[in-house]
Protein backbone atom coordinates (compact mmCIF):
# COMPACT_ATOMS: atom_id res chain seq x y z
CA UNK A 1 0.00 0.00 0.00
CA UNK A 2 1.48 3.32 -1.10
CA UNK A 3 1.03 6.62 0.80
CA UNK A 4 -1.55 7.72 -1.80
CA UNK A 5 -3.49 4.48 -1.39
CA UNK A 6 -3.32 4.76 2.40
CA UNK A 7 -4.66 8.32 2.23
CA UNK A 8 -7.64 7.06 0.24
CA UNK A 9 -8.16 4.25 2.76
CA UNK A 10 -8.25 6.76 5.63
CA UNK A 11 -10.85 8.84 3.78
CA UNK A 12 -12.89 5.70 3.17
CA UNK A 13 -12.86 5.02 6.93
CA UNK A 14 -14.11 8.57 7.56
CA UNK A 15 -16.88 8.07 5.00
CA UNK A 16 -17.95 4.82 6.69
CA UNK A 17 -18.05 6.55 10.09
CA UNK A 18 -20.25 9.28 8.60
CA UNK A 19 -22.54 6.75 6.93
CA UNK A 20 -22.85 4.87 10.26
CA UNK A 21 -23.86 8.08 12.02
CA UNK A 22 -20.85 8.17 14.37
CA UNK A 23 -19.38 11.30 12.80
CA UNK A 24 -21.27 14.30 11.47
CA UNK A 25 -18.70 15.95 9.19
CA UNK A 26 -18.04 16.68 5.55
CA UNK A 27 -15.55 14.11 4.28
CA UNK A 28 -12.39 16.07 3.36
CA UNK A 29 -10.80 15.79 -0.07
CA UNK A 30 -7.44 14.72 1.32
CA UNK A 31 -5.98 12.88 4.32
CA UNK A 32 -2.31 13.62 4.94
CA UNK A 33 -0.18 10.59 5.88
CA UNK A 34 3.45 11.02 6.90
CA UNK A 35 6.14 9.02 8.70
CA UNK A 36 5.41 9.02 12.47
CA UNK A 37 6.90 11.84 14.51
CA UNK A 38 8.47 11.59 17.99
CA UNK A 39 6.35 9.38 20.22
CA UNK A 40 4.65 7.76 17.22
CA UNK A 41 4.92 4.21 15.95
CA UNK A 42 4.22 2.10 12.88
CA UNK A 43 4.87 2.98 9.24
CA UNK A 44 2.68 6.07 8.85
CA UNK A 45 0.67 8.51 10.94
CA UNK A 46 -2.25 10.78 10.11
CA UNK A 47 -3.73 13.81 11.85
CA UNK A 48 -7.17 13.30 10.32
CA UNK A 49 -8.80 12.99 13.77
CA UNK A 50 -7.41 16.36 14.84
CA UNK A 51 -8.56 17.84 11.53
CA UNK A 52 -12.13 16.59 12.03
CA UNK A 53 -12.41 17.26 15.75
CA UNK A 54 -13.84 20.78 15.57
CA UNK A 55 -16.42 20.17 12.81
CA UNK A 56 -17.41 16.88 14.51
CA UNK A 57 -17.82 18.60 17.88
CA UNK A 58 -15.86 15.81 19.58
CA UNK A 59 -12.39 15.56 21.13
CA UNK A 60 -9.75 14.42 18.62
CA UNK A 61 -8.94 11.34 20.70
CA UNK A 62 -12.59 10.25 20.48
CA UNK A 63 -12.63 10.82 16.71
CA UNK A 64 -9.48 8.72 16.43
CA UNK A 65 -11.09 5.91 18.42
CA UNK A 66 -14.09 5.99 16.09
CA UNK A 67 -11.84 5.65 13.03
CA UNK A 68 -9.38 3.12 14.47
CA UNK A 69 -11.55 -0.04 14.16
CA UNK A 70 -12.58 0.99 10.66
CA UNK A 71 -8.90 0.95 9.63
CA UNK A 72 -7.59 -1.98 11.67
CA UNK A 73 -7.79 -5.26 9.85
CA UNK A 74 -8.32 -3.83 6.37
CA UNK A 75 -6.28 -5.38 3.59
CA UNK A 76 -2.71 -4.17 3.90
CA UNK A 77 -3.09 -2.77 7.44
CA UNK A 78 -1.59 -4.78 10.31
CA UNK A 79 -2.33 -2.50 13.27
CA UNK A 80 -3.61 0.97 14.19
CA UNK A 81 -2.59 2.71 17.43
CA UNK A 82 -3.86 6.04 18.79
CA UNK A 83 -1.14 8.19 20.38
CA UNK A 84 -0.95 11.70 21.79
CA UNK A 85 -4.02 13.89 21.42
CA UNK A 86 -5.39 11.76 18.58
CA UNK A 87 -2.73 10.70 16.09
CA UNK A 88 -3.58 7.50 14.22
CA UNK A 89 -0.39 5.43 13.80
CA UNK A 90 -0.72 2.79 11.10
CA UNK A 91 1.42 -0.33 10.60
CA UNK A 92 1.19 -1.93 7.17
CA UNK A 93 1.23 -5.57 6.18
CA UNK A 94 2.50 -5.00 2.67
CA UNK A 95 6.13 -4.50 1.76
CA UNK A 96 5.63 -0.77 1.34
CA UNK A 97 8.95 -0.14 -0.45
CA UNK A 98 8.04 -2.72 -3.11
CA UNK A 99 4.69 -1.02 -3.69
CA UNK A 100 6.39 2.37 -3.90
CA UNK A 101 8.95 1.08 -6.40
CA UNK A 102 6.16 -0.36 -8.55
CA UNK A 103 4.31 2.95 -8.45
CA UNK A 104 7.40 4.94 -9.42
CA UNK A 105 8.25 2.65 -12.33
CA UNK A 106 4.61 2.79 -13.47
CA UNK A 107 4.24 6.58 -13.26
CA UNK A 108 7.76 7.51 -14.35
CA UNK A 109 8.96 11.07 -13.85
CA UNK A 110 5.37 12.14 -13.08
CA UNK A 111 5.56 10.27 -9.76
CA UNK A 112 4.40 12.72 -7.11
CA UNK A 113 2.49 14.89 -9.59
CA UNK A 114 -1.18 15.69 -9.20
CA UNK A 115 -3.62 13.58 -11.21
CA UNK A 116 -5.13 16.69 -12.79
CA UNK A 117 -5.93 20.35 -12.23
CA UNK A 118 -6.78 21.40 -8.69
CA UNK A 119 -8.44 24.61 -9.87
CA UNK A 120 -5.90 26.69 -7.96
CA UNK A 121 -4.81 29.81 -9.88
CA UNK A 122 -1.54 31.44 -8.80
CA UNK A 123 0.03 34.68 -10.04
CA UNK A 124 3.76 34.75 -9.33
CA UNK A 125 5.60 38.03 -9.64
CA UNK A 126 9.21 39.00 -9.02
CA UNK A 127 11.60 41.93 -9.30
CA UNK A 128 13.95 42.22 -12.29
CA UNK A 129 16.81 40.23 -10.74
CA UNK A 130 18.31 37.03 -12.12
CA UNK A 131 17.89 34.84 -9.04
CA UNK A 132 14.30 35.97 -8.53
CA UNK A 133 13.44 35.14 -12.15
CA UNK A 134 15.06 31.67 -12.00
CA UNK A 135 13.49 30.83 -8.63
CA UNK A 136 10.09 31.97 -9.90
CA UNK A 137 10.49 29.78 -12.98
CA UNK A 138 11.25 26.73 -10.78
CA UNK A 139 8.38 27.51 -8.40
CA UNK A 140 6.02 27.71 -11.38
CA UNK A 141 7.18 24.30 -12.64
CA UNK A 142 6.64 22.71 -9.22
CA UNK A 143 3.24 24.35 -8.72
CA UNK A 144 2.11 23.10 -12.13
CA UNK A 145 3.21 19.59 -11.18
CA UNK A 146 0.78 19.83 -8.28
CA UNK A 147 -2.14 20.79 -10.50
CA UNK A 148 -2.05 24.59 -10.17
CA UNK A 149 -2.61 27.02 -13.04
CA UNK A 150 0.30 29.47 -12.85
CA UNK A 151 1.07 32.80 -14.47
CA UNK A 152 4.45 34.47 -13.99
CA UNK A 153 5.40 38.12 -14.41
CA UNK A 154 8.42 40.31 -13.80
CA UNK A 155 8.53 43.98 -12.78
CA UNK A 156 10.44 44.80 -16.00
CA UNK A 157 11.57 42.85 -19.08
CA UNK A 158 14.33 40.42 -18.00
CA UNK A 159 17.66 40.12 -19.78
CA UNK A 160 17.30 37.84 -22.82
CA UNK A 161 20.22 35.71 -21.57
CA UNK A 162 18.22 34.69 -18.51
CA UNK A 163 16.00 32.69 -20.85
CA UNK A 164 18.49 31.67 -23.55
CA UNK A 165 21.22 30.59 -21.11
CA UNK A 166 19.37 29.81 -17.86
CA UNK A 167 16.08 28.65 -19.36
CA UNK A 168 13.92 30.95 -17.21
CA UNK A 169 10.70 31.68 -19.10
CA UNK A 170 8.13 34.30 -18.11
CA UNK A 171 4.56 34.82 -19.18
CA UNK A 172 4.63 38.63 -18.96
CA UNK A 173 6.52 41.66 -17.74
CA UNK A 174 5.24 44.79 -16.06
CA UNK A 175 2.64 45.11 -13.34
CA UNK A 176 0.43 41.97 -13.06
CA UNK A 177 -3.32 42.23 -13.08
CA UNK A 178 -5.62 41.14 -10.23
CA UNK A 179 -5.66 37.44 -9.46
CA UNK A 180 -7.05 35.05 -6.87
CA UNK A 181 -3.68 34.21 -5.32
CA UNK A 182 -0.83 36.63 -5.95
CA UNK A 183 2.59 35.63 -4.62
CA UNK A 184 5.74 37.73 -4.60
CA UNK A 185 9.00 35.83 -5.18
CA UNK A 186 11.87 37.77 -3.61
CA UNK A 187 14.88 35.61 -2.71
CA UNK A 188 18.15 37.16 -1.57
CA UNK A 189 19.72 38.47 -4.81
CA UNK A 190 22.64 36.71 -6.46
CA UNK A 191 25.97 38.34 -5.51
CA UNK A 192 27.44 37.71 -8.98
CA UNK A 193 26.41 36.87 -12.53
CA UNK A 194 25.55 33.14 -12.79
CA UNK A 195 25.59 33.10 -16.62
CA UNK A 196 29.24 31.92 -16.88
CA UNK A 197 28.22 28.72 -15.04
CA UNK A 198 25.82 27.73 -17.81
CA UNK A 199 22.25 26.55 -17.47
CA UNK A 200 22.49 23.54 -15.15
CA UNK A 201 25.15 24.74 -12.72
CA UNK A 202 23.84 28.31 -12.84
CA UNK A 203 20.29 27.26 -11.94
CA UNK A 204 21.53 24.91 -9.21
CA UNK A 205 23.64 27.67 -7.68
CA UNK A 206 20.56 29.91 -7.48
CA UNK A 207 18.02 27.25 -6.42
CA UNK A 208 19.90 25.03 -3.93
CA UNK A 209 20.16 27.63 -1.12
CA UNK A 210 16.99 28.63 0.73
CA UNK A 211 15.46 31.90 -0.44
CA UNK A 212 16.72 33.75 2.64
CA UNK A 213 20.31 32.51 2.14
CA UNK A 214 22.91 34.19 -0.01
CA UNK A 215 23.85 31.93 -2.95
CA UNK A 216 27.45 31.10 -3.88
CA UNK A 217 28.17 31.85 -7.53
CA UNK A 218 31.49 30.03 -7.89
CA UNK A 219 33.07 27.45 -10.18
CA UNK A 220 32.67 24.88 -7.40
CA UNK A 221 29.32 24.10 -8.99
CA UNK A 222 31.15 22.89 -12.11
CA UNK A 223 33.55 20.55 -10.31
CA UNK A 224 33.04 16.87 -11.13
CA UNK A 225 33.64 15.45 -7.67
CA UNK A 226 31.72 14.32 -4.59
CA UNK A 227 32.06 17.70 -2.86
CA UNK A 228 29.64 19.13 -5.45
CA UNK A 229 26.01 18.18 -4.58
CA UNK A 230 24.82 18.75 -8.17
CA UNK A 231 27.49 16.36 -9.44
CA UNK A 232 26.42 13.68 -6.94
CA UNK A 233 22.78 13.94 -8.05
CA UNK A 234 23.57 13.79 -11.76
CA UNK A 235 26.22 11.10 -11.27
CA UNK A 236 23.80 8.91 -9.30
CA UNK A 237 21.21 9.25 -12.06
CA UNK A 238 23.74 8.46 -14.80
CA UNK A 239 24.89 5.38 -12.85
CA UNK A 240 21.32 4.07 -12.63
CA UNK A 241 20.95 4.46 -16.39
CA UNK A 242 24.26 2.67 -16.98
CA UNK A 243 23.13 -0.21 -14.76
CA UNK A 244 19.93 -0.59 -16.77
CA UNK A 245 21.93 -0.75 -20.00
CA UNK A 246 24.37 -3.27 -18.54
CA UNK A 247 21.56 -5.42 -17.14
CA UNK A 248 19.94 -5.48 -20.57
CA UNK A 249 23.22 -6.69 -22.04
CA UNK A 250 23.24 -9.47 -19.43
CA UNK A 251 19.69 -10.47 -20.34
CA UNK A 252 17.68 -9.36 -17.32
CA UNK A 253 15.55 -6.41 -16.33
CA UNK A 254 14.10 -4.79 -13.23
CA UNK A 255 11.44 -6.59 -11.22
CA UNK A 256 10.32 -5.01 -7.92
CA UNK A 257 10.77 -7.28 -4.91
CA UNK A 258 12.61 -7.55 -1.60
CA UNK A 259 15.92 -5.76 -2.33
CA UNK A 260 17.96 -8.08 -0.07
CA UNK A 261 20.43 -5.26 0.46
CA UNK A 262 20.89 -2.71 3.22
CA UNK A 263 19.78 0.67 1.83
CA UNK A 264 19.64 3.11 4.70
CA UNK A 265 16.76 5.53 4.25
CA UNK A 266 16.30 5.15 0.49
CA UNK A 267 12.88 3.50 0.69
CA UNK A 268 11.56 6.24 2.97
CA UNK A 269 13.00 8.96 0.74
CA UNK A 270 11.33 7.54 -2.35
CA UNK A 271 8.01 7.18 -0.53
CA UNK A 272 8.36 10.76 0.73
CA UNK A 273 8.90 12.30 -2.71
CA UNK A 274 5.22 13.27 -3.29
CA UNK A 275 5.13 15.02 0.09
CA UNK A 276 8.35 16.89 -0.71
CA UNK A 277 6.88 18.14 -3.99
CA UNK A 278 3.69 19.23 -2.21
CA UNK A 279 5.67 21.12 0.45
CA UNK A 280 7.97 22.71 -2.12
CA UNK A 281 4.88 23.95 -3.96
CA UNK A 282 3.05 25.13 -0.84
CA UNK A 283 6.07 27.04 0.50
CA UNK A 284 7.35 28.22 -2.92
CA UNK A 285 10.66 26.56 -1.99
CA UNK A 286 12.51 24.74 -4.79
CA UNK A 287 15.48 24.41 -2.40
CA UNK A 288 13.50 21.75 -0.51
CA UNK A 289 13.29 19.67 -3.65
CA UNK A 290 17.00 20.22 -4.42
CA UNK A 291 18.06 19.03 -0.95
CA UNK A 292 15.73 16.04 -1.23
CA UNK A 293 17.41 15.01 -4.49
CA UNK A 294 20.82 15.16 -2.82
CA UNK A 295 19.51 12.90 -0.05
CA UNK A 296 18.14 10.40 -2.60
CA UNK A 297 21.44 10.40 -4.51
CA UNK A 298 23.49 9.87 -1.35
CA UNK A 299 21.18 7.02 -0.29
CA UNK A 300 21.19 5.16 -3.62
CA UNK A 301 24.91 5.33 -4.39
CA UNK A 302 25.90 2.63 -1.82
CA UNK A 303 23.35 0.25 -3.42
CA UNK A 304 24.64 0.49 -6.97
CA UNK A 305 27.73 -1.80 -6.69
CA UNK A 306 25.44 -4.68 -5.60
CA UNK A 307 22.98 -4.41 -8.50
CA UNK A 308 24.77 -6.46 -11.17
CA UNK A 309 26.02 -10.05 -10.86
CA UNK A 310 29.76 -10.45 -10.26
CA UNK A 311 31.98 -12.91 -12.09
CA UNK A 312 30.19 -16.17 -12.90
CA UNK A 313 27.18 -15.23 -10.76
CA UNK A 314 23.84 -15.55 -12.55
CA UNK A 315 21.18 -12.80 -12.37
CA UNK A 316 18.80 -13.60 -9.53
CA UNK A 317 15.55 -12.21 -8.14
CA UNK A 318 17.66 -10.13 -5.74
CA UNK A 319 19.56 -8.53 -8.65
CA UNK A 320 16.31 -7.76 -10.45
CA UNK A 321 14.84 -6.22 -7.30
CA UNK A 322 17.94 -4.11 -6.67
CA UNK A 323 17.84 -2.92 -10.25
CA UNK A 324 14.19 -1.94 -9.82
CA UNK A 325 15.05 0.04 -6.70
CA UNK A 326 17.95 1.74 -8.49
CA UNK A 327 15.75 2.60 -11.48
CA UNK A 328 13.07 4.01 -9.16
CA UNK A 329 15.66 6.24 -7.50
CA UNK A 330 16.94 7.35 -10.91
CA UNK A 331 13.39 8.16 -11.98
CA UNK A 332 12.87 10.36 -8.92
CA UNK A 333 16.20 12.11 -9.56
CA UNK A 334 15.35 12.75 -13.21
CA UNK A 335 11.85 14.00 -12.42
CA UNK A 336 13.11 16.29 -9.67
CA UNK A 337 15.89 17.75 -11.80
CA UNK A 338 13.40 18.40 -14.59
CA UNK A 339 11.20 20.42 -12.23
CA UNK A 340 14.26 22.47 -11.30
CA UNK A 341 14.93 23.05 -15.01
CA UNK A 342 18.16 21.03 -14.90
CA UNK A 343 19.21 18.30 -17.32
CA UNK A 344 19.62 14.68 -16.16
CA UNK A 345 22.28 13.21 -18.47
CA UNK A 346 22.37 9.47 -19.22
CA UNK A 347 26.17 9.72 -19.53
CA UNK A 348 28.38 11.77 -17.23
Amino acid sequence: MTPVELSRTVLHAVRRAVDDGELSVTVPERAVVTPPGPGGCGDYATTIALQLSRPAGQPPHRVAEILRPRLAGLDGIADVVVTGPGFLNISLRDAVPVAVVRQILREGTRYGHADGSTGQVVQLRCPREVRAVVVMDAVARILRSQGACVRTSCAAPPAPEWETVLGARLDASGRPGPTAAEVAVRPVPAPADPLPLGRDAGRWALLYPAAHDRPRITEDHLVQRESNPLFRVRYAYARTRALSRNASDLGFRAEPGAPQAVVHGLDALLADHPRVLAHAAAHRAPDRLARHLVDVADAVLPLLPAVLPVGEEKPSAAHRARLALAEAAGTVLAGGLSLLGIDAPDHL
